[in-house]
């Protein structure tokens, strides 16, 4: 079996190459396969491997002060769904093209999973507000599953996301705004940005799709979530489950 860890952090990283070589001899030292992208603003990596090699990498990984004890997404298959290694250094670890948004220095609110579940059956938020479900993903990784009733502004990249918010904006006032993705990275940039333009009771779901699909399974969740991997989606048990009608991409 080959543990599958998706995570990342927003912290201020410097000497990029530098940090990003070490990075790739690690994981090659340890036959792991998959995606790290590092910015400025921080990590994003998915990595598929033998459980002690992963376990054996994250270890080593605690000797960066900025990425120590990292919190991870765990999910299992019997193949390695990565076909090689990247480490790739870019300008954001998620690209939103809007450089006010900082979310290495600035946290988002978030909900766990537990919370928003609670909610759901009340159909309401402890203050008796109504809650919006905000998808911020692509439109081809909502096709392939998503929670009851959840709004997604039809984007075909995340950096998108800053015109279709504004224009659409009266969708979202006077509500709780709940805004989700797979892991969590794109969720919490979209939440400082709907603080940003004025939206001051929003939220981002903590640790994503995945860690909804850990921590509470199925409810109020419809379909699988797409994986940036040959698995293609997950279903909320964490097994693998391509949908057929949902379109293949290159990824």
């Amino acid at each position: 079996m080959f543990l599958n860890i998706s995570t990342y952090r927003f912290c201020e990283l410097t000497d990029l190459n530098i940090l990003g070589d070490k990075l790739l001899a690690e994981c090659l030292k340890n036959e792991l396969k998959g995606t790290i992208i590092l910015a400025p603003e921080g990590i994003n990596m998915f990595l598929a491997g033998q459980e002690n090699h992963i376990r054996d990498f994250f270890v080593w990984l605690n000797q960066f002060p900025a990425l120590a004890d990292i919190v991870t997404k765990d999910s299992w298959s019997d193949y390695q769904p990565f076909k090689k290694m990247l480490v790739k250094v870019k300008d954001e670890i998620i690209r939103m093209n809007h450089p006010t948004i900082q979310a290495h220095k600035k946290r988002a609110p978030s909900v766990s999973a537990t919370q928003l579940k609670e909610w759901l059956l009340k159909g309401c938020d402890d203050q008796g507000k109504p809650i919006v479900l905000l998808d911020t993903r692509n439109t081809f990784e909502v096709e392939y599953g998503t929670f009851t009733n959840a709004i997604h502004f039809n984007l075909e990249k995340f950096s998108e996301f800053p015109k279709a918010l504004s224009e659409q904006v009266g969708l979202l006032k006077d509500k709780t705004v709940v805004s989700f993705c797979t892991g969590g990275i794109r969720c919490e940039k979209a939440n400082l940005l709907m603080q940003e333009i004025g939206l001051n009771n929003t939220l981002q779901l903590d640790g994503g799709i995945l860690k909804y699909f850990e921590e509470v399974g199925q409810d109020f969740y419809e379909g699988g979530c797409f994986v940036f991997d040959d698995r293609i989606a997950l279903d909320p048990d964490l097994a693998e489950h391509p949908l057929e009608n949902a379109p293949r991409r290159n990824h």
